[in-house]
């Protein structure tokens, strides 16, 4: 699995501002900037992405590091 399949999952799947992902085949970083994150706690978030992801987490995706933001939070951090 690329990085840029996992990007196009994400944004096809919830709505999104910001998607980056790095990573080497097996080992992922993922920045997601969303409305969809308001009102959630960060668990409720990872659930979210994993669900987007699908199977991806259990057959090609070895490790996801999840950075997950409101709009509103993502501009506090610039």
């Amino acid at each position: 699995m690329d990085t840029k399949e996992i990007k196009t999952m994400i944004e096809n799947g919830m709505p999104n501002l910001v998607v980056n992902v790095d990573g080497d085949g097996t080992h992922f970083e993922v920045l997601i900037v969303s409305t969809e994150f308001e009102g959630k706690s960060l668990i409720e978030r990872h659930k979210l992405v994993y669900s987007v992801l699908g199977d991806a987490m259990k057959e090609k995706i070895h490790a996801l590091s999840l950075k997950t933001f409101t709009p509103q939070q993502w501009e506090s951090q610039k």
